[in-house]
């Protein structure tokens, strides 16, 4: 028997059942949910930083980006309010394609 004891996507255990394997799951209370849902995302990132290709990066920013759509439901908002946010800033300080690294900046200027 292999104990997990972690957040999944929902239908795991319906995946698992159709496998012939039996499986024990709960539904978190929200606050447990969000708990949880903060430690799959470090999961996922560091999933991310651990990928050897394109493909296993491409699956697991996937996996980022659906737990970025959960948090942003747990904090009364929804994926597109957290895209709009990310659309603002872009217009107002730009993105990361242009590649810059900043050294520093001398204050006394």
């Amino acid at each position: 028997m292999n104990t997990y004891n972690k957040l999944v996507r929902d239908k795991i255990p319906e995946i698992i059942k159709k496998n012939g394997q039996l499986c024990k799951s709960e539904k978190l209370d929200q606050s447990a949910y969000y708990r949880e849902l903060r430690t799959k995302f470090k999961e996922e990132l560091n999933e991310y930083l651990n990928t050897g290709n394109d493909q296993e990066a491409m699956e697991e920013l996937s996996d980022v980006l659906e737990v970025i759509h959960a948090l942003s439901e747990i904090h009364g908002k929804g994926y597109k309010d957290v895209e709009e946010v990310r659309q603002k800033k872009f217009n107002e300080r730009g993105g990361f394609k242009e590649r810059i690294f900043l050294i520093d900046v001398d204050d006394n200027h």
